[in-house]
């Protein structure tokens, strides 16, 4: 899982950088092995604590049984707005990734894609262009599950395999 997304965006006069920050995580189901892709964008926003928790709501109304999520040490991936519902959410697991080890969080690799590969050279008129053009690039990727999978292969965390006897 991850927040920190593509910030690409026009500036507007005083100096502030209009962006769209983006939350996702990918999944693997456990017996398919079959990745999904989910995704809440924030125009001209951020993901604090506050926003975590509802995307972790959404996640657990799509996914079922027990879910563990690998994330950063993020500021808005502590606090006791995330404690409480944890507290809440019995299946819900949050493992930490080292510190400093973003090459091992697969979702790094996508926001790389997106903003380096897909939106290299894109200029959007406005924010809401933006996050248009955001959306449908992840809903795109959402559907090509090849694409997923080569770029969980981008990072360095081994893909999980079945575990044999």
């Amino acid at each position: 899982m991850g927040g920190a997304g593509p910030d690409p965006g026009d500036r507007r006069g005083r100096g502030h950088r209009k962006k769209v920050s983006v939350i996702g995580a990918l999944s693997m189901s456990p017996k398919a092995r079959r990745l999904g892709l989910y995704f809440a964008t924030r125009p001209d926003g951020f993901f604090t604590a506050d926003a975590v928790v509802p995307f972790l709501r959404d996640l657990l109304t799509h996914l079922r049984g027990k879910v563990v999520v690998l994330w950063d040490g993020g500021s808005n991936h502590q606090g006791p707005l995330i404690r409480a519902f944890l507290q809440r959410n019995r299946r819900l697991a949050l493992e930490r990734l080292p510190a400093y080890a973003p090459d091992l969080n697969p979702v790094e690799v996508v926001w790389s894609w997106l903003k380096y590969g897909q939106l290299a050279n894109y200029v959007p008129d406005g924010i809401k262009e933006l996050d248009n053009e955001i959306l449908d690039r992840l809903i795109e990727l959402r559907c090509d599950p090849n694409l997923l999978r080569n770029l969980w292969d981008g990072s360095d965390l081994p893909f999980p395999h079945l575990r044999t006897g």
